[in-house]
Protein backbone atom coordinates (compact mmCIF):
# COMPACT_ATOMS: atom_id res chain seq x y z
CA UNK A 1 0.00 0.00 0.00
CA UNK A 2 1.53 3.25 -0.72
CA UNK A 3 -1.58 5.62 -0.49
CA UNK A 4 -4.12 5.18 1.47
CA UNK A 5 -7.76 7.09 2.36
CA UNK A 6 -8.95 6.79 5.84
CA UNK A 7 -12.37 7.99 5.92
CA UNK A 8 -14.23 8.89 8.99
CA UNK A 9 -11.89 10.29 12.09
CA UNK A 10 -12.44 9.56 14.89
CA UNK A 11 -11.12 7.04 17.35
CA UNK A 12 -10.39 3.95 14.87
CA UNK A 13 -9.46 6.36 12.23
CA UNK A 14 -7.01 8.16 14.04
CA UNK A 15 -5.38 4.90 15.18
CA UNK A 16 -5.63 3.46 11.45
CA UNK A 17 -3.79 6.82 10.07
CA UNK A 18 -1.41 7.02 13.02
CA UNK A 19 -0.47 3.03 12.39
CA UNK A 20 -0.12 3.48 8.94
CA UNK A 21 2.25 6.99 9.14
CA UNK A 22 4.44 5.04 11.26
CA UNK A 23 5.20 2.43 8.46
CA UNK A 24 5.83 5.31 6.11
CA UNK A 25 2.60 5.21 3.91
CA UNK A 26 1.21 8.03 2.59
CA UNK A 27 -2.50 8.80 3.73
CA UNK A 28 -5.00 11.65 2.95
CA UNK A 29 -7.85 11.43 6.14
CA UNK A 30 -11.36 12.62 5.42
CA UNK A 31 -14.20 13.56 7.76
CA UNK A 32 -17.46 11.26 7.39
CA UNK A 33 -18.81 13.92 6.04
CA UNK A 34 -17.15 14.78 3.07
CA UNK A 35 -18.87 13.60 -0.69
CA UNK A 36 -19.60 16.13 -3.26
CA UNK A 37 -18.00 15.93 -6.57
CA UNK A 38 -14.96 18.28 -5.48
CA UNK A 39 -14.55 15.32 -2.43
CA UNK A 40 -14.23 12.41 -4.84
CA UNK A 41 -10.99 13.88 -6.19
CA UNK A 42 -9.69 12.01 -2.76
CA UNK A 43 -9.56 9.24 -4.64
CA UNK A 44 -7.26 9.71 -6.68
CA UNK A 45 -4.30 7.47 -6.48
CA UNK A 46 -5.77 5.73 -3.71
CA UNK A 47 -4.99 2.25 -3.35
CA UNK A 48 -7.42 1.04 -0.15
CA UNK A 49 -9.40 3.06 1.53
CA UNK A 50 -9.94 2.57 4.92
CA UNK A 51 -13.21 2.78 6.86
CA UNK A 52 -14.31 3.88 10.22
CA UNK A 53 -17.15 1.91 11.60
CA UNK A 54 -19.31 5.03 12.12
CA UNK A 55 -19.48 5.36 8.12
CA UNK A 56 -21.96 3.85 6.09
CA UNK A 57 -21.52 2.01 2.79
CA UNK A 58 -23.65 4.17 1.09
CA UNK A 59 -21.31 7.55 1.61
CA UNK A 60 -20.19 8.87 -1.58
CA UNK A 61 -16.55 8.36 -1.24
CA UNK A 62 -17.44 4.69 0.00
CA UNK A 63 -19.33 3.75 -2.45
CA UNK A 64 -17.71 5.61 -5.21
CA UNK A 65 -14.55 3.79 -4.11
CA UNK A 66 -16.02 0.38 -4.69
CA UNK A 67 -17.22 1.58 -8.36
CA UNK A 68 -13.87 2.49 -9.00
CA UNK A 69 -12.73 -1.22 -7.93
CA UNK A 70 -10.65 0.04 -4.90
CA UNK A 71 -11.04 -2.23 -1.63
CA UNK A 72 -12.94 -0.74 1.06
CA UNK A 73 -11.42 -2.15 4.52
CA UNK A 74 -12.61 -1.67 8.54
CA UNK A 75 -10.11 -0.10 10.50
CA UNK A 76 -10.05 -4.00 12.12
CA UNK A 77 -9.28 -5.68 8.36
CA UNK A 78 -6.18 -3.06 8.03
CA UNK A 79 -4.92 -3.72 11.83
CA UNK A 80 -5.15 -7.79 11.58
CA UNK A 81 -2.81 -7.19 8.62
CA UNK A 82 -0.43 -5.45 10.20
CA UNK A 83 -0.18 -6.91 13.40
CA UNK A 84 1.65 -10.75 13.61
CA UNK A 85 -0.64 -11.17 17.14
CA UNK A 86 -3.29 -14.22 17.14
CA UNK A 87 -6.53 -12.59 17.91
CA UNK A 88 -9.71 -13.48 19.52
CA UNK A 89 -12.38 -12.13 18.33
CA UNK A 90 -15.40 -11.71 20.25
CA UNK A 91 -19.19 -10.64 18.26
CA UNK A 92 -22.91 -11.11 18.86
CA UNK A 93 -25.88 -8.55 20.16
CA UNK A 94 -25.34 -8.68 23.50
CA UNK A 95 -22.73 -9.02 26.15
CA UNK A 96 -19.70 -8.31 23.94
CA UNK A 97 -17.51 -5.92 25.67
CA UNK A 98 -18.10 -8.13 29.35
CA UNK A 99 -17.03 -11.38 27.84
CA UNK A 100 -13.82 -9.62 25.83
CA UNK A 101 -12.28 -8.02 29.21
CA UNK A 102 -13.59 -11.55 31.07
CA UNK A 103 -11.69 -13.56 28.25
CA UNK A 104 -8.65 -11.05 28.62
CA UNK A 105 -8.65 -11.49 32.57
CA UNK A 106 -8.44 -15.11 31.63
CA UNK A 107 -5.54 -15.15 28.92
CA UNK A 108 -3.54 -12.65 30.91
CA UNK A 109 -4.45 -10.46 27.06
CA UNK A 110 -4.71 -7.03 25.73
CA UNK A 111 -8.47 -6.12 24.86
CA UNK A 112 -9.39 -3.74 22.05
CA UNK A 113 -12.14 -2.76 19.18
CA UNK A 114 -15.24 -1.55 19.37
CA UNK A 115 -14.90 0.06 22.55
CA UNK A 116 -11.86 0.79 24.15
CA UNK A 117 -8.44 1.11 22.87
CA UNK A 118 -8.70 0.61 18.76
CA UNK A 119 -7.02 -2.62 17.43
CA UNK A 120 -4.51 -0.03 15.26
CA UNK A 121 -3.03 1.34 18.01
CA UNK A 122 -1.13 -1.96 18.67
CA UNK A 123 0.23 -1.52 15.24
CA UNK A 124 1.03 2.31 15.59
CA UNK A 125 2.29 4.15 18.68
CA UNK A 126 1.55 1.32 20.97
CA UNK A 127 4.05 -0.68 18.85
CA UNK A 128 5.90 -2.76 21.65
CA UNK A 129 3.48 -2.78 23.78
CA UNK A 130 2.52 -6.43 23.26
CA UNK A 131 4.65 -8.90 22.38
CA UNK A 132 4.11 -10.48 18.58
CA UNK A 133 3.13 -13.92 20.06
CA UNK A 134 1.08 -12.30 22.86
CA UNK A 135 -3.05 -13.17 22.26
CA UNK A 136 -4.93 -10.16 21.37
CA UNK A 137 -8.90 -10.02 22.61
CA UNK A 138 -10.96 -8.27 20.28
CA UNK A 139 -14.70 -7.12 20.40
CA UNK A 140 -16.47 -7.40 16.91
CA UNK A 141 -19.37 -5.24 16.11
CA UNK A 142 -21.52 -5.40 12.85
CA UNK A 143 -20.24 -2.14 11.65
CA UNK A 144 -16.45 -3.26 11.97
CA UNK A 145 -17.54 -7.07 10.49
CA UNK A 146 -19.13 -6.07 7.34
CA UNK A 147 -15.88 -4.47 5.41
CA UNK A 148 -13.32 -6.86 6.48
CA UNK A 149 -11.60 -9.15 3.56
CA UNK A 150 -8.76 -11.67 5.02
CA UNK A 151 -9.35 -11.23 8.87
CA UNK A 152 -8.86 -14.33 10.42
CA UNK A 153 -9.21 -14.98 14.20
CA UNK A 154 -7.30 -17.76 15.41
CA UNK A 155 -10.67 -18.34 18.18
CA UNK A 156 -13.81 -16.61 17.16
CA UNK A 157 -16.51 -16.14 19.45
CA UNK A 158 -20.35 -16.09 18.59
CA UNK A 159 -22.16 -14.95 21.79
CA UNK A 160 -26.05 -14.54 20.55
CA UNK A 161 -28.08 -13.23 17.76
CA UNK A 162 -30.88 -10.60 18.22
CA UNK A 163 -32.11 -7.74 16.15
CA UNK A 164 -30.65 -4.41 16.33
CA UNK A 165 -28.88 -1.83 14.32
CA UNK A 166 -31.29 -2.64 11.90
CA UNK A 167 -31.67 1.75 11.16
CA UNK A 168 -28.18 0.77 9.43
CA UNK A 169 -28.35 -3.04 8.13
CA UNK A 170 -32.28 -2.82 6.97
CA UNK A 171 -32.97 -6.09 7.87
CA UNK A 172 -32.19 -8.81 10.26
CA UNK A 173 -30.56 -10.90 7.90
CA UNK A 174 -28.63 -8.43 6.57
CA UNK A 175 -26.90 -7.76 10.30
CA UNK A 176 -26.87 -11.50 10.75
CA UNK A 177 -24.92 -11.89 7.72
CA UNK A 178 -22.59 -9.32 8.72
CA UNK A 179 -21.99 -10.98 12.16
CA UNK A 180 -21.28 -13.90 10.66
CA UNK A 181 -18.25 -13.01 8.66
CA UNK A 182 -16.26 -13.25 12.08
CA UNK A 183 -15.88 -17.29 10.97
CA UNK A 184 -15.76 -17.29 6.97
CA UNK A 185 -11.86 -17.30 6.83
CA UNK A 186 -11.34 -19.82 9.37
CA UNK A 187 -9.39 -22.85 8.66
CA UNK A 188 -9.55 -26.49 10.54
CA UNK A 189 -6.74 -24.92 12.76
CA UNK A 190 -8.89 -22.14 14.42
CA UNK A 191 -11.64 -22.65 16.39
CA UNK A 192 -15.54 -21.23 16.75
CA UNK A 193 -17.22 -20.41 19.49
CA UNK A 194 -20.87 -20.82 19.37
CA UNK A 195 -24.25 -21.06 21.85
CA UNK A 196 -25.05 -24.55 22.18
CA UNK A 197 -27.47 -25.74 19.13
CA UNK A 198 -26.42 -22.70 16.67
CA UNK A 199 -27.13 -23.42 13.01
CA UNK A 200 -24.17 -23.71 10.44
CA UNK A 201 -21.49 -20.88 10.22
CA UNK A 202 -19.26 -19.93 7.01
CA UNK A 203 -15.71 -20.84 7.23
CA UNK A 204 -13.93 -24.53 8.16
CA UNK A 205 -13.16 -23.47 12.33
CA UNK A 206 -13.49 -26.26 14.76
CA UNK A 207 -16.68 -25.97 16.34
CA UNK A 208 -16.67 -25.57 20.02
CA UNK A 209 -20.54 -25.04 21.64
CA UNK A 210 -21.37 -23.12 25.16
CA UNK A 211 -24.68 -22.25 27.24
CA UNK A 212 -25.30 -20.39 30.47
CA UNK A 213 -25.62 -24.00 32.03
CA UNK A 214 -22.42 -25.28 31.31
CA UNK A 215 -20.45 -26.67 34.20
CA UNK A 216 -17.75 -23.79 35.01
CA UNK A 217 -14.53 -23.87 37.24
CA UNK A 218 -15.92 -21.88 39.01
CA UNK A 219 -19.28 -18.62 39.28
CA UNK A 220 -18.76 -15.75 38.13
CA UNK A 221 -18.77 -13.09 40.36
CA UNK A 222 -20.86 -10.99 38.28
CA UNK A 223 -25.07 -10.93 38.59
CA UNK A 224 -27.83 -12.97 36.20
CA UNK A 225 -27.97 -15.39 34.09
CA UNK A 226 -26.98 -13.42 30.63
CA UNK A 227 -23.26 -13.62 32.60
CA UNK A 228 -23.18 -16.87 33.25
CA UNK A 229 -23.78 -17.34 29.49
CA UNK A 230 -20.82 -15.19 29.34
CA UNK A 231 -18.75 -16.81 31.21
CA UNK A 232 -19.50 -19.54 29.53
CA UNK A 233 -18.51 -18.30 26.10
CA UNK A 234 -15.44 -16.81 27.47
CA UNK A 235 -14.32 -20.00 29.44
CA UNK A 236 -14.93 -22.55 26.26
CA UNK A 237 -12.74 -19.48 23.99
CA UNK A 238 -10.05 -19.60 26.77
CA UNK A 239 -10.02 -23.18 27.33
CA UNK A 240 -9.27 -23.52 23.68
CA UNK A 241 -6.36 -21.14 24.11
CA UNK A 242 -4.41 -23.25 25.79
CA UNK A 243 -5.21 -21.93 29.87
CA UNK A 244 -5.50 -24.24 32.33
CA UNK A 245 -8.81 -23.96 34.61
CA UNK A 246 -7.37 -22.74 37.58
CA UNK A 247 -6.44 -19.80 35.77
CA UNK A 248 -10.05 -19.45 34.09
CA UNK A 249 -11.42 -20.34 37.88
CA UNK A 250 -9.33 -17.12 39.41
CA UNK A 251 -11.09 -14.59 36.66
CA UNK A 252 -14.49 -15.98 37.13
CA UNK A 253 -14.31 -15.45 40.95
CA UNK A 254 -12.63 -11.87 40.62
CA UNK A 255 -13.50 -10.50 37.55
CA UNK A 256 -15.88 -7.43 38.61
CA UNK A 257 -17.64 -6.62 35.41
CA UNK A 258 -17.22 -3.17 32.99
CA UNK A 259 -18.99 0.22 33.44
CA UNK A 260 -22.56 0.58 32.18
CA UNK A 261 -23.53 -3.18 32.18
CA UNK A 262 -25.48 -4.15 35.55
CA UNK A 263 -23.30 -1.43 37.40
CA UNK A 264 -23.99 -0.90 41.01
CA UNK A 265 -23.57 3.05 41.22
CA UNK A 266 -24.72 3.70 44.87
CA UNK A 267 -26.77 2.29 47.74
CA UNK A 268 -29.32 5.45 48.84
CA UNK A 269 -31.53 4.80 51.78
CA UNK A 270 -31.73 1.22 51.11
CA UNK A 271 -32.62 1.92 47.22
CA UNK A 272 -29.72 0.27 45.05
CA UNK A 273 -28.82 2.67 41.36
CA UNK A 274 -27.55 0.37 38.84
CA UNK A 275 -26.39 1.79 34.87
CA UNK A 276 -27.28 -0.36 32.64
CA UNK A 277 -26.69 2.08 30.29
CA UNK A 278 -24.90 -0.36 27.38
CA UNK A 279 -28.39 -2.06 26.80
CA UNK A 280 -28.72 0.01 23.82
CA UNK A 281 -31.52 -2.91 22.41
CA UNK A 282 -34.56 -4.89 24.01
CA UNK A 283 -32.69 -7.85 23.94
CA UNK A 284 -30.57 -6.73 26.46
CA UNK A 285 -33.17 -4.80 28.65
CA UNK A 286 -34.47 -8.15 29.06
CA UNK A 287 -31.40 -9.40 30.21
CA UNK A 288 -31.33 -6.70 32.93
CA UNK A 289 -34.98 -7.13 33.92
CA UNK A 290 -34.30 -11.22 34.56
CA UNK A 291 -31.02 -10.49 36.56
CA UNK A 292 -33.17 -8.73 39.55
CA UNK A 293 -35.87 -10.20 42.14
CA UNK A 294 -36.17 -6.61 43.76
CA UNK A 295 -38.78 -4.19 42.55
CA UNK A 296 -37.90 -1.95 39.59
CA UNK A 297 -38.57 1.51 38.86
CA UNK A 298 -37.13 1.00 35.37
CA UNK A 299 -35.80 4.01 33.03
CA UNK A 300 -36.24 4.03 29.31
CA UNK A 301 -35.83 5.24 25.79
CA UNK A 302 -33.54 7.20 23.95
CA UNK A 303 -33.08 7.45 20.40
CA UNK A 304 -34.61 4.64 17.57
CA UNK A 305 -32.91 1.94 16.02
CA UNK A 306 -35.82 0.75 14.13
CA UNK A 307 -36.90 -1.68 16.49
CA UNK A 308 -40.49 -2.38 17.91
CA UNK A 309 -41.52 -2.32 21.35
CA UNK A 310 -45.17 -4.59 21.49
CA UNK A 311 -42.94 -7.64 22.85
CA UNK A 312 -40.63 -5.96 24.94
CA UNK A 313 -43.74 -3.99 26.65
CA UNK A 314 -45.49 -7.56 27.46
CA UNK A 315 -42.02 -8.61 29.15
CA UNK A 316 -41.74 -5.68 31.00
CA UNK A 317 -45.17 -6.62 31.76
CA UNK A 318 -44.31 -9.62 32.91
CA UNK A 319 -41.66 -8.31 34.84
CA UNK A 320 -40.87 -6.88 39.00
CA UNK A 321 -41.47 -3.34 37.78
CA UNK A 322 -43.27 -0.84 39.67
CA UNK A 323 -43.08 2.41 37.30
CA UNK A 324 -41.26 2.60 34.09
CA UNK A 325 -39.96 6.81 33.36
CA UNK A 326 -39.78 7.30 29.94
CA UNK A 327 -37.07 9.61 27.99
CA UNK A 328 -35.99 10.73 24.73
CA UNK A 329 -37.44 10.42 21.45
CA UNK A 330 -38.48 6.83 21.85
CA UNK A 331 -40.86 8.03 24.86
CA UNK A 332 -44.05 8.34 22.81
CA UNK A 333 -43.62 4.40 21.19
CA UNK A 334 -42.40 2.98 24.68
CA UNK A 335 -45.56 4.77 26.37
CA UNK A 336 -47.91 3.21 23.28
CA UNK A 337 -47.01 -0.39 24.03
CA UNK A 338 -46.65 -0.31 27.48
CA UNK A 339 -50.14 1.56 28.01
CA UNK A 340 -51.64 -1.82 26.36
CA UNK A 341 -49.27 -4.07 28.26
CA UNK A 342 -50.81 -2.14 31.43
CA UNK A 343 -47.61 -1.07 32.48
CA UNK A 344 -46.91 1.89 34.94
CA UNK A 345 -44.96 4.95 33.38
CA UNK A 346 -43.95 8.48 33.30
CA UNK A 347 -42.76 10.41 30.58
CA UNK A 348 -40.19 11.86 32.18
CA UNK A 349 -38.21 13.15 28.98
CA UNK A 350 -35.05 13.75 30.33
CA UNK A 351 -32.82 11.52 31.99
CA UNK A 352 -32.64 14.62 35.09
CA UNK A 353 -36.14 14.29 35.49
CA UNK A 354 -36.25 10.27 35.02
CA UNK A 355 -33.63 9.90 37.85
CA UNK A 356 -35.76 12.52 40.39
CA UNK A 357 -39.05 11.11 39.85
CA UNK A 358 -37.46 6.91 40.39
CA UNK A 359 -35.83 8.30 43.78
CA UNK A 360 -38.47 9.97 44.79
CA UNK A 361 -40.75 7.09 44.17
CA UNK A 362 -38.47 4.21 44.86
CA UNK A 363 -38.81 2.59 48.49
CA UNK A 364 -36.00 0.84 50.65
CA UNK A 365 -35.15 -2.79 48.86
CA UNK A 366 -36.23 -1.39 45.25
CA UNK A 367 -34.01 -0.47 42.63
CA UNK A 368 -33.57 1.90 39.99
CA UNK A 369 -32.33 0.40 36.97
CA UNK A 370 -31.49 2.77 33.75
CA UNK A 371 -31.51 -0.28 30.88
CA UNK A 372 -33.02 1.92 28.42
CA UNK A 373 -33.57 -0.39 25.31
CA UNK A 374 -32.64 2.15 22.81
CA UNK A 375 -29.35 4.06 21.98
CA UNK A 376 -28.37 7.30 23.12
CA UNK A 377 -27.79 9.45 20.39
CA UNK A 378 -30.64 11.77 20.70
CA UNK A 379 -29.59 13.36 24.27
CA UNK A 380 -26.04 12.10 24.55
CA UNK A 381 -22.76 11.36 22.87
CA UNK A 382 -22.81 7.57 23.53
CA UNK A 383 -24.34 5.22 25.74
CA UNK A 384 -20.73 5.95 28.22
CA UNK A 385 -22.08 9.75 28.15
CA UNK A 386 -25.55 8.38 29.07
CA UNK A 387 -24.13 5.56 32.04
CA UNK A 388 -21.71 9.05 33.51
CA UNK A 389 -24.77 11.26 33.28
CA UNK A 390 -26.61 9.04 35.36
CA UNK A 391 -23.91 8.29 37.75
CA UNK A 392 -23.28 11.67 38.12
CA UNK A 393 -26.96 12.69 38.70
CA UNK A 394 -27.32 9.54 41.40
CA UNK A 395 -24.22 11.25 43.13
CA UNK A 396 -25.98 14.57 43.63
CA UNK A 397 -28.22 12.03 45.33
CA UNK A 398 -26.22 11.32 48.13
CA UNK A 399 -24.76 14.62 48.53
Amino acid sequence: MNRVLVVGLARSGRAAQAALESRGTAVVAADRTLGNDADLALLDGIDVLVKSPGVPGEAPLVATARAQGIPVWSEIELAARLLPNPLVGVTGTNGKTTTTELLGAMLGARTAGNVGTALSQFAGERVGEVEPDAWIVCELSSFQLEDIDELQPRIAVLLNLEPDHLDRHGTFERYRDAKLRIFENQTAGDVAVLPRGFGAVPGAGRRVEFSADDALPAEPLIPGAHNRENAAAATAAARAAGVGDDEIAAALQTFPGVPHRLELVADVGGVRFVNDSKATNTAAARRALAAYDAPLHLILGGSLKGERFDEFAADVARANVVTAYLIGEAADPLATDLSYASVPFLIATTLERAVAEAAGAAEAGQIVLLSPACASYDQFRDFEHRGEEFKRLVENLQG
